[in-house]
């Protein structure tokens, strides 16, 4: 897996906070956006523009995986 540009990390929290937006008088983030945004928000803090694959644990790949099947299938 190639490096993640942050705009896309961005881009695939967004998507899933679309598809399933916040719920409850909390507003929690749906399971997929809430594993893509430790790494996004690390990616933040350390000043970086892309992010090695290694960053995401178990549920954030899963999320990111998904995320370029459903981008990669859409016509352009």
């Amino acid at each position: 897996m190639r490096e993640i540009p942050i705009h896309e990390l961005e881009a695939a929290i967004n998507f899933w906070r679309n598809r399933s937006p916040s719920t409850g008088d909390e507003l929690s983030l749906c399971k997929e956006a809430s594993a893509l945004s430790k790494p996004y928000a690390q990616s933040i803090v350390q000043r970086e523009s892309s992010i090695p694959p290694g960053w995401l644990d178990a549920s954030a790949r899963a999320a990111w995986e998904a995320y370029e099947r459903v981008k990669n299938s859409m016509p352009e």
